[in-house]
């Protein structure tokens, strides 16, 4: 095995530059993404032994399977030349890690603020998908969001063209900082991962810059300092149960503690038209106590919640009293049937003459060019399982893997919503995402439209970053429905 001081050098036909060894420890990097040795081996096409060859460095790792290594791990050559933090995706929020960028980075806005709408700071904001949906509505204006990793914050600063995207880790952002540089926020809305979210302390008592604080005291730190009408804490429904409950009670009590009133509730974005199911914990909070008036759902969805006995309560879903007034649900051949077919390894750039249904219309959104239409290009194995894949692992021939969760290696549904996207969508062997009827996984469009992007939603950086940009995103409905419920209450 190489030492961490020794060089490799890695050659492509359009690269040739020194990488630490220790930077590219395949069986490190396959553990944080949480893949088994056989399960990884089966994806890159090659023999379990000869993979364990390569992890303990007795085996050459050549360039072409290096690619595909990253290609399944969702990484790229920049992450490792760059020697990016790879501790990531521990948290359970969505849109942000904890590592420590290696300095601060502004993108300046490049359009003029609207005087007449109102203002909104998406804190932990990710590509800014629950912030566009705000400005969806018209009535709202992102004028600044906050995140570590610069691919997403230059996603969000692209489609949030009147907003400043403050590159740097919250805790050393001071409150002050975002109140000279931008208008003073009428919402605040943010989604911090919950990691530490059980040492949290009275909020009274935090300091900028305190290094104990966690991601959820900043969060709240910003909101008792810019002091918005509103504040829009959304979060995995996990952090209902987390530490039996006391969790979700301090921050919601937090957010009292500063002079807000809060309601929570568990929304299903299917059950507002997105075709896919997903669920988000989201506690809304209101400075001048008005009660917040929460969507009611416009489309019937038949699912199984995540959300636990204990706490029905928070959850808004359909009923039988609802079903004469509430739609069927959004399918995925709603929303994709109109893109072209792809085999695996190929790519579309142009619309075909498919009818688009109407949510395949309003999801293009007038859109002229077709992008990230380029499917996966799988193994020989792997087409072979694909081609023989059902609704889940159970279907397949008994042999034919090894392992892998009841959902791996299983083709979607195209009569129904998709189940929840993971950051792993163009690859069989981490969830459900093989096409309902050709033989691949989803594209990076398919992903987006299932997410709820317009196709006009500009993505930036690699294939592999904007896989896992729409995989993190909060769908754009949710933060619209929300908005649109924020503007009835107020």
């Amino acid at each position: 095995m190489h030492s961490e001081t020794t060089p490799l050098i890695v050659k492509s036909d359009d690269f040739k530059y020194p990488v630490m060894a220790k930077m590219f420890d395949v069986r490190l990097l396959r553990q944080l993404g949480r893949w088994k040795q056989r399960d990884l081996a089966q994806v890159l096409g090659i023999n379990v032994h000869e993979l364990m060859k390569i992890e303990r460095g007795l085996s050459e790792l050549e360039a072409p399977l290096k690619k595909r290594i990253l290609t399944a791990l969702a990484l790229n050559e920049a992450d490792i030349a760059n020697n990016e933090e790879l501790l990531r995706l521990r948290e359970c929020g969505e849109g942000y890690v904890t590592s420590r960028p290696e300095g601060q980075t502004t993108i300046p806005r490049t359009e003029a603020l609207v005087s007449d709408k109102r203002p909104v700071i998406d804190l932990f904001c990710g590509v800014g998908g629950f912030s566009n949906g705000f400005e969806q509505t018209g009535n709202f204006q992102v004028v600044a969001g906050i995140d570590l990793l610069g691919d997403r914050l230059a996603t969000f600063s692209l489609n949030h063209r009147a907003a400043n995207a403050y590159g740097q880790d919250i805790r050393e952002l001071r409150s002050d900082t975002i109140d000279d540089e931008n208008p003073r926020p009428f919402v605040i809305v943010g989604g911090p991962p919950c990691q530490g979210f059980s040492s949290i302390r009275p909020f009274r008592n935090v300091e900028w810059n305190d290094p104990r604080n966690n991601l959820a005291e900043e969060f709240c730190r910003i909101v008792d300092d810019l002091r918005p009408e509103w504040v829009v804490f959304e979060n995995v429904v996990g952090l209902i149960t987390h530490s039996r409950g006391q969790t979700f009670s301090a921050v919601q009590s937090a957010f009292e503690e500063i002079g807000y009133r809060t309601s929570a509730k568990v929304l299903n974005a299917a059950n507002y038209g997105l075709p896919q199911r997903r669920e988000r914990l989201v506690i809304v909070g209101s400075l001048k106590g008005k009660a917040f008036k929460w969507p009611q759902p416009t489309h019937r969805v038949d699912q199984r919640s995540m959300v636990g006995n204990k706490a029905r309560d928070l959850l808004i879903s359909t009923s039988r009293d609802l079903f004469d007034d509430t739609l069927p649900s959004v399918t995925i051949d709603d929303a994709i049937g109109d893109l072209p077919e792809l085999e695996a390894g190929e790519a579309a750039t142009e619309y075909t003459n498919n009818v688009p249904s109407t949510y395949g219309e309003f999801i293009r959104n007038a859109a002229e060019k077709l992008t990230l239409h380029e499917a996966t290009a799988h193994s020989r194995d792997m087409l072979k399982i694909i081609r023989l894949s059902g609704a889940n692992i159970y279907a397949l021939p008994p042999g034919l893997v090894s392992s892998g969760f009841s959902s791996s290696y299983s083709r979607l549904n195209g009569s129904e919503p998709s189940v929840t996207l993971t950051v792993n969508f163009v690859h069989p062997a981490s969830n459900r995402c093989i096409h309902p009827y050709q033989h691949r996984a989803l594209t990076p469009r398919e992903g987006a439209r299932l997410q709820g992007f317009f196709d006009t939603f500009s993505f930036s950086g690699s294939r592999s970053q904007i896989v896992k940009q729409i995989g993190n995103a909060v769908p754009p409905v949710l933060g619209k429905k929300i908005a649109e419920a924020i503007l009835d209450s107020d």
